[in-house]
């Protein structure tokens, strides 16, 4: 799974097409989409635009949570709109009612087995729920999907996935925190590069996946554009303080 994808939230029509497109020019693998989004379908067209060998890309969709036992449809027709014949991911958006819901997860876990989402995973669920659904089915999701960003950091949460060999991903990395931080815009004038790039860049250093959102051409490669330089482990700690700093004041 690419550490850098591009979330397509909010992008609809032409301008998801567009977005999806640019991204997969400038490099970009993950594209992450959901059903409640309404834009499988550009996402879809883009990627067959694309020209990309459909083994290179990692594909996203997600099973809204009031679809719950009503998975194989909306997965069938997830897969129909996008025009694949697979997702390589495909996650439980929320918590259905806000429970763990084993059932849900038991029959992701048989909708993989038959081939129809390479890996399946979940979004916005607490490691409790994470723990309930392997107590329950003796699996594990690949993948949890949850907002993320320095401002957001809890190091309890992220050793909790990786004791459970769960990938964080994060979205909304950009939007949780102000990219006006002195902290943040003193180190990315270290390193002549823009504050959401840094942002970016943590999540790389922190081996968690980040999926930015954006549909400005000039921006999807700005993001993109976040590994010709490194941070150093005193700058990490810095910014994982933002979090800290964060819990402190709540």
């Amino acid at each position: 799974m690419p550490l850098l994808g591009l979330g397509t939230w909010l992008a609809a029509g032409r301008q998801a097409a567009d977005a999806v497109l640019r991204a997969l020019e400038l490099g970009y693998r993950l594209i992450d989409t959901a059903t409640m989004y309404g834009n499988e379908d550009q996402v879809g067209r883009a990627v067959a635009a694309s020209g990309v060998p459909r083994e290179e890309i990692f594909l996203t969709t997600k099973l809204p949570p009031s679809r719950a036992g009503r998975e194989r449809a909306t997965l069938e027709e997830s897969l129909d709109t996008l025009g694949l014949a697979y997702v390589d991911l495909w996650l439980i958006h929320w918590p259905p009612s806000g429970g763990a819901r084993p059932d849900v997860w038991e029959r992701l876990l048989e909708l993989q087995a038959e081939g129809l989402a390479r890996e399946v995973g979940v979004s916005n669920y607490s490691v409790r729920q994470i723990d309930e659904l392997e107590r329950a089915t003796g699996s594990l999701p690949a993948v949890n999907q949850i907002e993320w960003s320095p401002a957001l950091f809890e190091r309890d949460v992220l050793e909790a996935h990786r004791s459970r060999g769960v990938q964080l991903e994060g979205y909304s990395p950009l939007k949780s925190m102000s990219l006006r931080d002195p902290r943040l815009m003193r180190i990315a004038d270290a390193h002549g590069v823009t504050p959401a790039q840094v942002v970016l860049r943590w999540h790389v250093e922190h081996r968690i996946v980040a999926i930015p959102k954006s549909a400005n051409a000039d921006r999807i490669a700005e993001n993109a554009d976040v590994f010709g330089f490194e941070l150093s482990p005193s700058e990490v700690e810095e910014l994982d303080g933002l979090g800290v700093a964060r819990t402190r004041a709540r």
